[in-house]
């Protein structure tokens, strides 16, 4: 990871990232809290996060508005947008003011479609591909090393200072990420007219999801984990309420252990990715998931630690595999559609999961949820890995087609020692 950042524009925007990045960490757990400890309601806190996932499903229409534009500025003014949309925040009170925070919890998850669509467009112009896995590996072990404090901090602040101190959090990183983002040195270039009419631009990106055989295999398995992985943003409510006997905010510490996991898997993901292929970095992120599921399942402190842990390791391995896929397998001028709709295609069914997971919590034992969660993992783990082979790592070169070998016609013994006069001997280069 030392070379990606050695190269300037990319360790500026990083540090634009990191402001927001640190936002992020600290904003999206403890609205969750908020809306339990306004409710006391493990469903109704485990639907803000649904809140945010929901508005994943118009993530084609947001990709091609993203790639109608240049990326810096673009991504400049949706940094500035996304701190307006905090705003509101400063304005609940009461249990009755809920649904100002799912209201806030969806505008801030169409704009993470948005910032993050124009951030995978930005960083394919600005990195080499050869690149790409260090930046995504890079990215993904400070968002998840994160979790180490960033929960923490949000529950901390939380308690002391009230909801409010999260919006000015939050609105204080996506204005910093914005500023720094203006002294990159070169402005991108805009992408190529649009040529196609706009219902044809607009399903372009999930026209070559569809195609290309590794992105379909990857969308297909990784679809398949999403529906049953969402049930945990419920359920982990229920496991510290009901299994552990705590009090919500415990769940930032369970977090936190997370980000410990997240920041292991974050370090090791551009090493297995060049190993494994992105395909098959993608398959162990999905399948580590499935042990930590089986372990929750038993309210022990000490083996949920090691769940949440695993868990961890599991969530960079898969977003690095699939982002740096998506990119390598996509041309430039596509990135942003491509990249939305595979943020359709999979928060679809995490959107309906966690929905399902808020319902089904009040009815069925978490514990036997959590055993279906590492059932459905460990399949589409396996799915994903048999497919490994259609993204070979990076340097290996595919195997060369086997052609019919047809037979030499018989030459006369005396021209049998005679070089072929069809260039196959050719003079050295000057």
């Amino acid at each position: 990871m030392r070379t990606i950042l050695r190269r300037p524009d990319f360790r500026l925007l990083f540090g634009g990232l990191l402001a927001s990045m640190t936002a992020e960490s600290i904003l999206l757990l403890a609205l969750a809290i908020w809306v339990k400890d306004l409710t006391g309601s493990n469903g109704l806190a485990g639907a803000t996060i649904f809140a945010v996932i929901a508005p994943m499903m118009l993530a084609p229409l947001v990709g091609w508005f993203v790639d109608r534009y240049p990326r810096r500025p673009f991504f400049l003014a949706a940094n500035v947008l996304t701190a307006a949309l905090l705003t509101p925040l400063f304005t609940v009170s009461d249990a009755g003011d809920v649904w100002i925070v799912y209201l806030v919890a969806a505008l801030y998850g169409l704009s993470s479609i948005t910032l993050g669509a124009a951030l995978s467009g930005l960083i394919r112009e600005m990195v080499p591909v050869e690149l790409l896995a260090e930046a995504n590996g890079l990215l993904q072990t400070v968002r998840q090393g994160m979790r180490l404090i960033g929960p923490l901090a949000g529950a901390a602040l939380y308690a002391a200072l009230g909801g409010w101190a999260l919006a000015a959090i939050g609105i204080v990183g996506f204005l910093t990420a914005a500023a720094v983002v203006t002294a990159l040195p070169t402005p991108q270039q805009a992408p190529p007219p649009v040529r196609l009419r706009w219902p044809a631009e607009l399903g372009a990106g999930l026209r070559h999801l569809a195609g290309e055989p590794a992105l379909r295999r990857a969308l297909l398995g990784y679809g398949l984990g999403s529906l049953v992985m969402g049930f945990s943003e419920s359920l982990i409510f229920a496991y510290v309420d009901q299994g552990l006997n705590r009090d919500a905010a415990f769940v930032g510490v369970l977090v936190t252990v997370q980000g410990v996991g997240g920041l292991l898997g974050g370090l090791c993901s551009p090493a297995l990715v060049r190993r494994l292929g992105e395909l098959g970095t993608l398959a162990a992120g999905v399948a580590f998931f499935s042990p930590a599921a089986l372990a929750l399942a038993y309210p022990d402190i000490r083996l949920g630690f090691v769940a949440v842990l695993l868990a961890g390791v599991s969530l960079p391995l898969t977003m690095v595999g699939l982002h740096t896929l998506i990119q390598r397998r996509t041309p430039p001028a596509l990135v942003g559609r491509v990249a939305a709709a595979t943020q359709a295609v999979v928060s679809g069914p995490q959107a309906f999961s966690i929905g399902a997971g808020a319902l089904l919590v009040g009815f069925l034992d978490y514990r036997l949820l959590f055993v279906l969660v590492g059932m459905a993992t460990l399949l589409a783990g396996s799915y994903l890995w048999r497919g490994r082979h259609l993204s070979m790592p990076p340097g290996t070169r595919p195997p060369t087609p086997t052609l019919p070998v047809l037979p030499a016609p018989r030459r006369p013994a005396e021209e049998a020692d005679r070089p072929l006069a069809t260039g196959t001997h050719l003079p050295p280069p000057r």
